[in-house]
């Protein structure tokens, strides 16, 4: 059987690409390599897990119009971590070309790794909580700082991480994924950091999403297995027999929708929050993909419009913009704004316009654009030419003023809560917004040179 997949960079150049079954993921890698004319790379999942290029497309779990993303080596990536609608410090990681890493930031809450610096050799992909950084090794295992109380303190259960595959982190508590698909957790035990309750249903985990307090598990048949704080989507009992087939999950910071294969969804967590989706229901066939903001959903449908569902004024109602809402082809999400491009390139704002909700200071320059990026109440756009446009808090990284000069030929963006990171073409690194949360890379700018990969404490939801 063939598929169709989408392949994107991280700088939002993609391609579209038909590929049977049984072909390996490999030649898939192969041939987008030579789509977008890039170098050695290795393929992505969506959510951010490395394929194994020597399954077939149908072992890895690659499904029909699927987003997967091209990782080239050796050039910079950047990955986000959460940034807390509450969170005012936050801070920076980011791994340089020979595994080691460079923090950042609010000292406190990851900023500061010097107590574990010696073991941060060959780390391949850090991930963090609001206030906490976990880095997987090349081995498969795991060091972890930062708050303690928010996962910075792996102790407990360091000799259970072994061969971790795969980390995902909800505000305050991380969930690893073990090669044999179990589940190992830490962080507060209320907000998903004890999954005890759980344990002997978490066997062939493919994937965990999280919540701000909740995590969420796709199993290998599709179904699916919650737990933390009930209110932020930990209990999933009430549509429990509708979680059948699930392709994918996203978050809120207090909801979770999944996306079935018959391209319907299914949500649960509070109602105001996006837990209720009842209002649209009918409207959602065909979606293609979901974004959140910390309190609504925005789901891209099979013909590039859009519905969207929970707080009206942060973005679950997008009445306004809806004429305009045609041909999507992205959303992003800022604590309580969405900002969707559209296939000729323009953007389109909605939701509260202190959060980057409106964006018509900066419209006439929206053009070309081929990727956006949020802190929690600013969004920064990379137009084809490579320059940056800012728009939103100027205090949270929407004024970029400052470094508009440095910001050329710009890779990839990630936030914290209240500052950006752009990695250049030669590997350099340009940061703004808020300086003690990670806007100021001055004190660590000579070693941010060839960066592999960034994390930022702190999320928009």
């Amino acid at each position: 059987m063939q598929i169709s997949v989408d392949v994107h960079l991280l700088s939002g150049r993609r391609v579209s690409l038909e590929i049977q079954e049984d072909a390996s993921v490999e030649e898939l890698n192969q041939r987008a390599q030579s789509a977008l004319a890039v170098g050695k790379g290795r393929l992505l999942s969506a959510d951010g897990h490395i394929l194994d290029a020597a399954l077939t497309v149908k072992q890895a779990r690659i499904q029909n119009y699927d987003e997967l993303s091209l990782q080239i080596l050796l050039l910079p990536q950047v990955t986000a971590t959460r940034k807390g609608l509450d969170h005012i410090q936050s801070a920076f990681a980011a791994i340089l070309g020979d595994g080691s890493v460079v923090t950042w930031g609010y000292a406190g809450y990851g900023g500061d790794s010097s107590s574990v610096q010696a073991q941060l050799k060959g780390v391949q992909h850090i991930h963090a909580s609001s206030l906490a950084f976990a880095a997987i090794l090349g081995d498969g295992s795991v060091v972890t700082w930062g708050d303690a109380g928010y996962g910075g303190d792996s102790s407990s259960v360091q000799a259970q991480l072994k061969g971790v595959q795969h980390i995902q982190a909800s505000a305050v508590a991380f969930a690893a994924i073990l090669g044999d698909g179990s589940v190992v957790t830490w962080g507060d035990a209320d907000c998903g950091g004890d999954s005890r309750s759980v344990q002997a249903h978490l066997k062939g985990v493919q994937h965990i999403h999280a919540s701000s307090l909740a995590f969420a598990a796709i199993l290998s048949d599709g179904s699916v297995v919650t737990w933390g704080d009930a209110d932020c989507g930990g209990d999933s009992s009430s549509v429990q027999a509708q979680l059948k087939g699930v392709q994918h999950i996203q978050a809120s910071a207090v909801a979770f929708a999944a996306i079935l294969g018959d391209g319907s969804v299914v949500t649960w967590g509070d109602a105001g929050c996006g837990g209720d989706s009842s209002s649209v229901q009918a409207q959602l066939k065909g979606v293609q993909h979901i974004q959140a903001s910390a309190v609504a959903f925005a789901a891209i449908l099979s013909d590039g419009s859009v519905v969207t569902w929970g707080d009206a004024d942060c973005g679950g109602d997008s009445s306004s913009v809806q004429a305009q809402l045609k041909g999507v082809q992205h959303i992003q999400a800022s604590a309580r704004a969405f900002a969707a491009i559209l296939g000729d390139g323009s953007v389109v704002t909605w939701g509260y316009a202190d959060y980057g909700g409106d964006s018509s200071s900066v419209q006439a320059q929206l053009k070309g654009v081929q990727h956006i990026q949020a802190s929690a109440r600013a969004f920064a756009a990379i137009l084809g030419d490579g320059s940056v446009v800012t728009w939103g808090d100027a205090d949270c990284g929407g004024d970029s003023s400052s470094v508009q000069s440095q910001l050329k030929g710009v890779q990839h963006i990630q936030a914290s809560a209240r500052a950006f990171a752009a990695i250049l073409g030669d590997g350099s690194v340009v940061t703004w917004g808020d300086a003690d949360c990670g806007g100021d890379s001055s004190s660590v700018q000579a070693q941010l040179k060839g960066v592999q990969h960034k994390g930022f404490c702190c999320d928009p939801r």
